[in-house]
């Protein structure tokens, strides 16, 4: 009896084992619609991760409301549209060039522009720096390579 109640404990992990339930449509080409759509769209709590892979609440509630848009006949851009119109368009991975999302667009080259500005300023100062730097006199210059040599002749 302490065997089978052992075996019992063992085995209990096994019987809580149960795969995540997944919510499809009736019709497997819809679904397969809505999965490509929803890769458009960013998971809003998630940040970075599409809506088609996100297990958040609000995604499991925008995959149901695209169904019942593609269920009413909607097409794509009318569920896109509609999305942006009641999340906004940083709903969408790949937002549309306009007036609002210019700076999304426009930041990343200027900064690019201002580090290659800071770049060639930095090598330019350097160059002077290096060419305004003494010159040895050839006493020194003498003495120089006579502890190099010496330190390789130690060395050999």
């Amino acid at each position: 009896m302490r065997y089978l109640f052992i075996l019992l404990i063992c085995l209990l992990p096994t019987f809580s084992f149960a795969g995540e339930a997944r919510d499809i449509a009736d019709d497997p080409v819809m679904e397969a619609r809505m999965i490509k759509l929803a890769e458009k769209v960013r998971c809003l709590v998630c940040q970075s991760e599409p809506v088609s892979t996100s297990h958040s609440d609000w995604s499991n509630d925008v995959r149901a409301i695209m169904r019942e848009k593609m269920k009413a006949g909607a097409t794509d851009q009318e569920i896109l549209d509609m999305l942006v119109e009641r999340f906004g368009k940083s709903v969408l991975f790949d937002p549309p060039v306009d007036k609002e999302t210019l700076p999304l667009w426009v930041t990343p080259f200027a900064l690019l522009a201002v580090g290659g500005a800071v770049l060639v300023l930095q090598l330019r100062k350097r160059r002077r720096l290096v060419a305004a730097a003494p010159h040895l006199s050839p006493e020194a210059a003498k003495r120089a390579a006579d502890l190099l040599n010496d330190q390789k002749d130690s060395q050999a």
